[in-house]
């Protein structure tokens, strides 16, 4: 398998760099509009164990795609890069939009307010592509916040893994005492190159 590193690499150092899932507050993790309350805590598993789909998927409800994703860390996260793997049969999520540290967003606030970045998603089966971060924004990371607004045209979107590549910091929080709310986003300030939604194969 190929990885992003600038030098060859194993498997294991692949693997490595993908295991902020180790930071992940699980009992914390939750979902809007997931058909299987709970069910969200089962995309965040190994790199090496990204195929595997005993556990089942996130599943939205019937005739509506959309999912929001919380995920809170137990210490604060630089994140670099994502990856998402969906289901066939157009389940899969074809965009996504990322917002942080906040605890104060439902589906009509995130159709309103401007991500942090935002991505147009492939259908991503053998999580061979990553979508990169803008650096810079996501550091001191506390809750990640994942929208999919829409799939590929199925009833409902189906997700089977996360994975998040990054570094974590040694700094424990309390994330609720802690969340960062944004009254006025500037729309300049989340303007995006259209490179920066290109993904990387891995």
């Amino acid at each position: 398998m190929a990885c992003t590193h600038s030098h060859d690499c194993s498997e294991h150092d692949c693997a490595s760099a993908w295991s902020l899932y180790k930071h992940i507050d699980l009992p914390r993790v939750w979902a809007l509009n997931e058909a299987v309350e709970g069910s969200a805590k089962n995309v965040f598993r190994s790199w090496e164990s990204r195929l595997d789909t005993s556990n089942g998927f996130l599943e939205s409800n019937d005739d509506d795609p959309e999912l929001l994703l919380f995920i809170p860390f137990t210490s604060d996260v630089k994140i670099k890069s994502v990856s998402v793997i969906g289901a066939g049969d157009g389940h899969s999520p074809s965009r996504m939009r990322a917002f942080l540290n906040r605890q104060d967003i439902d589906f009509s606030t995130a159709a309103e307010m401007n991500p942090v970045q935002e991505w147009e998603l492939a259908e991503n089966l053998q999580g061979t592509l990553e979508y990169q971060t803008r650096y810079a924004r996501f550091q001191s990371v506390a809750t990640l916040i994942l929208h999919f607004p829409e799939n590929f045209g199925a009833d409902g979107t189906w997700i089977s893994f996360i994975g998040l590549k990054g570094e974590a910091t040694q700094l424990k929080r309390d994330a609720v005492a802690h969340v960062v709310y944004e009254a006025l986003p500037n729309p300049a300030d989340h303007r995006l190159p259209a490179e920066s939604n290109v993904p990387s194969i891995l």
